[in-house]
């Protein structure tokens, strides 16, 4: 399953499914998967400093669906307040939180998108790495991480960062593929999630696991599915059958839906909500 990055290099959205940067592990315990070797740290540094993709921008009325969709559900949880995107891209999520009265602050490594979406949209996002940020700790209500921690060779590490800044009674919230579902097993090592920015693949299990030993308490999980046109969904045919890609791409339009945003749910992707454990007090001995 190991192959080279090739001339995109790690960017962000890719086509090119079943690659991965090495041979991918599986731990028989929790059922974790994860590349057997990592890419070094200055190596994945420079290559997100670097990704440039316009897919997402284009794609920014499913985006921005997307977004609302998971507002919604953290907002079951906590009330708005200070919210941090933690690899935040162009912004959307971030302006759809400010949209709906947060107070949004991101960091993303991205020359492109952070400048997006600090030039185009207006927003406080700095560029930055998660794990060497200045971040003001227990001032935010929400953390939020979509399509991060699995690119994250210390995932457990990352966790803890995004603990620190966490308000009292404050979320965590990751978006992620979930390797553990009925998709992925089928599809093995064609699935689209297996790409070469990946060098994680969690499963609900493992996930949980991962979070209650870095200090958290699971509060809800549930699929995540994403929205994107038609359009963009048959786009990505093109990874397993490319002229099939293109028939269908062009009866898409010529029913005028290939723009319709659809939101597909494959059960393949998660949404985890969790908040640091409580430290129980130990009541003094007379």
């Amino acid at each position: 399953m190991a192959g080279e990055a090739g001339e995109q290099g790690l960017i962000p959205t890719t086509d090119r499914f079943g690659t991965a940067l090495s041979d991918i592990v599986r731990c028989r315990a929790c059922g974790h998967m994860q590349l057997r070797e990592f890419p070094a740290d200055a190596v994945l540094a420079e290559a997100y400093e670097a990704a440039e993709s316009g897919d997402y921008v284009e794609e920014e009325a499913g985006q921005r669906e997307t977004a609302r969709r998971i507002l919604a559900r953290i907002e079951r949880h906590t009330e708005p307040a200070a919210f941090l995107d933690l690899g935040c891209w162009v912004g959307f999520m971030l302006d759809e939180a400010r949209r709906a009265g947060w107070e949004p602050i991101g960091l993303e490594p991205s020359a492109f998108a952070s400048a997006y979406a600090r030039d185009r949209l207006g927003l406080d996002v700095r560029r930055e790495d998660l794990m060497t940020a200045d971040l003001a700790e227990g001032k935010f209500g929400a953390v939020f991480m979509g399509d991060v921690i699995e690119h994250i060779p210390d995932a457990p590490a990352a966790l803890r960062r995004a603990k620190a800044p966490l308000a009292p009674g404050g979320v965590l919230v990751m978006a992620l593929p979930d390797a553990g579902s009925r998709v992925a097993r089928l599809m093995g090592r064609r699935w689209w999630s297996v790409i070469p920015t990946h060098v994680h693949y969690f499963t609900r299990h493992s996930m949980a696991t991962m979070l209650a030993r870095q200090g958290f308490d699971l509060v809800e999980v549930d699929t995540a599915p994403k929205a994107f046109t038609v359009g963009y969904y048959l786009d990505r045919v093109s990874g397993y059958a490319p002229g099939l890609a293109g028939r269908l791409r062009r009866s898409a339009g010529r029913a005028g839906v290939a723009d319709r945003v659809w939101a597909p749910d494959f059960r393949d992707r998660m949404l985890v909500i969790a908040r640091p454990r409580r430290e129980r007090v130990r009541p003094e001995t007379a």
